[in-house]
Formats: structure tokens, sequence, C-alpha cells
């Protein structure tokens, strides 16, 4: 077990929480023991390989944990710096690289994707008949708005009707559960081009439907702003928040700190082979697709101050990446009841709390997302909190170990009048 310091200020409270109105609890270290007896417990069964965990409060480190093997079969123990492929946690910076072009006046929310990919401009969509599939135009043109919120009908082409479409095209299944690009030798732009020939499955608005959507957007950044995703994200995300490990391909000298990839094969762990439904090519790959929805790796420190930067409004340690009210715009359910589990919405990017008990102990106003190797993340502004479960397991169904977590950082926070005397070595802030 590992609890290290993170190098984060306390500097301002949560955003979108007046500071009269935020929790007053703090967390017990004996309950926040309990993750490591229970996360340990998952390795020593064989029923898990390897986590790193970091839980921040009010910015400072709560909670820190490395547990199992990064690498069993190379005797490589899990660390606190050990680099995760983070799949679809990479949205979440997509999606704050639209939002700094919005605010620097180069997009908006209502403008048409086929201002930067023509094949957009006069897109289908697939409904069932009674001699297969027919193709309708889309009703309306599809926006960046429809593209952040995942309402622009475009799925990752596993529908029966659209399937083989994408796999003619190379995209669908056949490209790695669809998500996948690091083998690619073509660059995003290239492929997105292509998958505005292709019919969707919904009308544009009409429906919440996961797919491409940001890899959309991370092209569309590339050609509003005239630099590559990875040029970007390092000049205007990454680079300014310090974060020296995120990135979508990874250096040779960083080779001893990746994660190996681990499945489950009858209730006993795996290696996951090579390639793209497995260890993937993130160190030797061709290094020119750059997928703005699935392409980046990460440590759970990196991904941790990410984070603190939207709760605390957008800037962190003297570095302003977003306005307050542009996170808040982010962070709000922009989608109505279009989100297919009740109590939950979807913002610009982000998963929405909008009731108590709608996921888990998560308060109203929480937002977060995962990852295809059973990482996951959350902010809780009423609680102050970041959470951060990374992990490398694909297919990532199959453990409770995901939700068992983020129950325990909850559990763990209590008053401090009561059941802590602050200062106090039995809690912490």
């Amino acid at each position: 077990m590992h609890l290290r310091a993170l190098a984060l200020t306390a500097a301002a409270a949560a955003f979108s929480v007046p500071l009269a109105a935020q929790s007053s609890l703090v967390f017990s270290r004996e309950r926040l023991a309990r993750i490591d007896r229970t996360i340990t417990e998952y390795v020593e069964q064989g029923r898990f390989a390897g986590a790193v965990t970091l839980v921040l409060h009010r910015g400072k480190v709560a909670h820190e944990g490395a547990y199992g093997w990064a690498d069993k079969e190379a005797g490589r123990r899990m660390t606190p710096d050990a680099i995760f492929r983070i799949a679809s946690q990479t949205k979440a910076f997509t999606s704050v690289a639209i939002m700094v072009l919005l605010e620097e006046g180069r997009l908006t929310l209502s403008d048409p994707v086929s201002r930067w990919l023509p094949s957009f401009a006069r897109t289908k969509v697939a409904a069932k008949s009674d001699t297969g599939a027919v193709l309708a135009p889309a009703t309306r043109p599809i926006t960046i708005k429809d593209l952040l919120t995942h309402t622009a009908g475009i799925s990752y082409g596993t529908d029966s009707l659209i399937a083989p479409h994408y796999r003619s095209k190379g995209l669908g299944p056949a490209a790695g559960y669809g998500w996948y690009t690091a083998d690619k030798t073509e660059p995003i732009c290239e492929t997105m081009d292509r998958l505005g020939t292709l019919p969707f499955t919904a009308q544009p608005g009409t429906a919440y439907v996961y797919g491409y959507n940001t890899d959309i957007l991370g092209c569309v950044v590339e050609r509003a702003s005239g630099q590559p995703l990875d040029e970007f994200f390092r000049r205007r995300i990454s680079g300014p928040l310090g974060l020296r490990d995120t990135e979508f391909f990874l250096a040779e000298s960083k080779r001893g700190r990746m994660t190996a990839v681990y499945g489950l094969d009858q209730n006993r762990l795996a290696r996951a082979p090579d390639g793209p439904l497995g260890q993937g090519d993130y160190i030797e790959g061709p290094r020119r697709s750059f997928s703005g929805g699935a392409g980046l790796l990460s440590t759970a420190r990196d991904y941790a101050r990410f984070l603190e930067m939207l709760r605390r409004g957008g800037a962190l340690d003297g570095a302003r990446v977003l306005s307050p009210k542009t996170v808040q715009l982010m962070t709000v359910n922009q989608v109505g009841a279009l989100f297919p589990v009740p109590g939950l919405g979807f913002g610009l990017g982000f998963q929405t709390v909008d009731r108590p008990g709608a996921s888990g102990y998560a308060s109203v106003g929480a937002f977060g997302w995962g990852g295809a190797y059973f990482s996951r993340y959350q902010v809780d502004p009423a609680e102050g909190l970041v959470i951060v479960f990374m992990s490398q397991h694909l297919p990532n169904g199959g453990s409770d170990l995901g939700d068992k977590f983020f129950n325990l950082v909850y559990q763990a926070l209590v008053p401090a009048s009561a059941e802590c005397r602050v200062p106090s070595a039995e809690c912490r802030e």
C-alpha cells in the first residue's frame, strides 16, 4: 500500500457548491482501511490483477493505494505511478478541448459538424423494414452539441442493421471493438471522414447512442485549431496542468511502468493477448491515429489533477483551462430524459447524477464516467471529492470491485464533531 502526497494545493472550493453548503464530513482512517482490505482480498483470491486508487478531498490526498500486479508474469508489482490505458476516459479531455475552442470563439455548440468534416453534410439513418434495412436522410444536421451529449445517433457500428456497412469500411467490430485505433496507420480525420459516409442508428437529437461521437470531436479539434490532437492536448491541457504521463503513445523509457491487460477466463485471471483486443499497440504501434474517444494513456495521479481542475471550476495551481461557467455547463444534464438510466443524465462529456441514489452514494451534481479497461472516475462537488479507480481488465465485466470501491470511499466519510476530533490521528480532511 502506498500513501503519498500528490502535488495539489488546497485553494478554491468547488465552483458549483457555495461554501456554506459544502459538506463538513471528514474521512475516518479506520473506515478508509476497508478499501485496502477489500482490494487486497480480491487480488489474493485471484479475482483481480491489480489497481491504483486515489481519492482527493478538498484538494488533499485522503487515500492512495497500489494493489496487486502491474505485470504478474514479469513479477512487477503495481505502483502509484503505473500507466494505464484509459480508453473512454479520454472523452473528458476531448470534450474539454472542444470547450476551450468554444471559449475562443472558434466554434459554437450549434455548429454543424460538416463545417469541419464535409462527409457529414448529408448523413443517413438506418431503420428496419420488412425487407431489411432502409436508409433515410437525417432530418437535420448533426451538431457539436449532439456529439458532446451522444445524441447524434452514432454508435460503434455493432448494430445488426448497419454492421455490414461498417465492416466494409474497416470500422465497427472490424476495428477492435470499434473504439480502438492505436494500430491504425491513417490519421483519425481520414477515419472519421469515412465514417460520415455510413448510416447511423437514430435521428439527431432523438436518442442517447454511445459511439464514435468523441472521435469525431477529436477531428474537429484538429481542424479548428490547425494542430494534431496530441499537440493540442499538450499545449492547452496536459502541459499547463503538469500531466507528465498523459499521452497517446508511450515513450520507450516508460515501458517498465505500463500495466498489462488481464481478463477473466472461467473466473480465473488470464493475461490478454497482444493486439487490439489485448495489450495493444501503445508502445510499438504506428503512432499516427490520435483517438479522441478512447486513445489516451495516463496515471491515477495525472487524471486526478485533471479532475481537480474541473472540480475547482477550470483552474489548478495558477493554470486556467476553462472558465467556471463553462465547467458548470459541461457538468449538468443536457439530454433530459434521453439517458437510459433513471436519475442520471449526460452533460457535455460527462454522466451526471440528478437525484439521490441514482449512482450509489454520489451526491446530486456529481459527474463522471469510465473506460473499457475497467477504470472509473467521479467528481462530487458537494463533498469536495475526486475519486479515481484505475485497473486493466478487458473485457471489463465480471467483477463488482469497482462498485465496492466507490461505496467504500463514501462510507468512510463521517461527521467531524461526532466520530473525529480534528486534529486527530484517526481522521483526515
